[in-house]
């Protein structure tokens, strides 16, 4: 199935702003993060379709998947 990864922020550094790519069937937002090598701990913001979405939500064929990373400042 076909899906579309966008990464925000310190996320982008090395890797990419927009892809898709082929995954397989019943893949999961932790399986994506871990196959870019992002540390859960390190996800803040997950949403799919514009919706947020924790890390068991299991993704569909065109689903756009878009991942920032936790935030600090003051």
């Amino acid at each position: 199935m076909n899906i579309t990864v966008k990464l925000f922020a310190s996320f982008r550094a090395g890797r990419f702003d927009v892809e898709t790519g082929d995954y397989p069937d019943g893949t999961t937002v932790a399986d994506v993060a871990d196959l870019l090598n992002l540390p859960q701990s390190e996800l803040g913001i997950m949403m799919v379709n514009n919706r947020h979405v924790k890390l068991d939500y299991q993704l569909v064929d065109g689903d756009t998947l878009a991942l920032f990373p936790l935030l600090g400042g003051g």
